[in-house]
């Protein structure tokens, strides 16, 4: 299995939550919001590109929208690799996470 970085597995989980509507701007706008942070364009569609080549997302055009002008959006899914990445992922967090009590010390 493909390994994924912190930002990649955001992406998958972005894009499943947002399901049929999962575009390059829409899935930056909630990857921002849930992150707190302002991921810039080329990083966003950087990291769905590397996902789409190691076969974890599928993307597919839209006609061009009506407005004068209008391009095309390309749209995300999973795959069932990329389904499959994000269940390896939530796992290995848990077994992690396994026994871990944190206490804070006071310096």
């Amino acid at each position: 299995m493909a390994t994924i970085s912190g930002l990649e597995l955001a992406a998958l989980l972005t894009v499943a939550r947002l399901g049929a509507d999962a575009y390059g701007a829409a899935v930056r706008r909630e990857l921002s919001e849930i992150e707190g942070r302002d991921y810039s364009v080329g990083a966003v569609y950087t990291t769905l590109q590397r996902l789409e080549n190691k076969g974890l997302l599928m993307s597919r055009a839209s006609e061009p929208r009506s407005e004068r002008g209008g391009r095309s959006r390309r749209y995300f899914a999973l795959t069932r690799d990329g389904a499959a990445a994000c269940r390896a992922a939530r796992a290995r967090h848990e077994r992690m996470w396994t026994g871990v009590t944190l206490r804070g010390r006071t310096a």
